[in-house]
């Protein structure tokens, strides 16, 4: 299964300084709580890297610009989509789903039960 993790957050050097930044001085108005989960201020996470290494799923991992570019579509993210043989894309995992979610324990629990 493919699994397709979309950050709410642009690509590029400026957009990661940005969203250190805001993470730092702002985290509780930071807008994706994906990213909150799963990284630190400078990297992800060892139990979240565990994790994405020990996964028999193929993991691909995108900004939202970089996400809507490649697959000419627009979502609320975060969110995460399964990627079918035949490219079809299907939401698995809604942002409202992600942002409800407190720690990285709990995107892995959900991720293992569904896989």
């Amino acid at each position: 299964m493919n699994l397709i993790f979309v950050y709410n957050a642009d690509s590029g050097f400026f957009n990661s300084v940005l969203d250190i930044g805001h993470k730092i001085v702002s985290p509780n108005t930071y807008s994706c709580n994906l990213c909150k989960i799963t990284h630190g201020y400078f990297g992800e996470t060892k139990e979240w890297q565990k994790y994405r290494e020990s996964s028999t799923n193929e993991l691909t991992f995108l900004h939202k610009d970089e996400f809507e570019k490649k697959y000419k579509m627009k979502q609320y993210y975060p969110a995460i989509f399964t990627l079918s043989t035949s490219n079809s894309i299907k939401e698995f995992i809604k942002k409202e789903e992600l942002e409800n979610m407190k720690n990285q324990g709990q995107l892995i629990e959900y991720l293992n039960k569904a896989y």
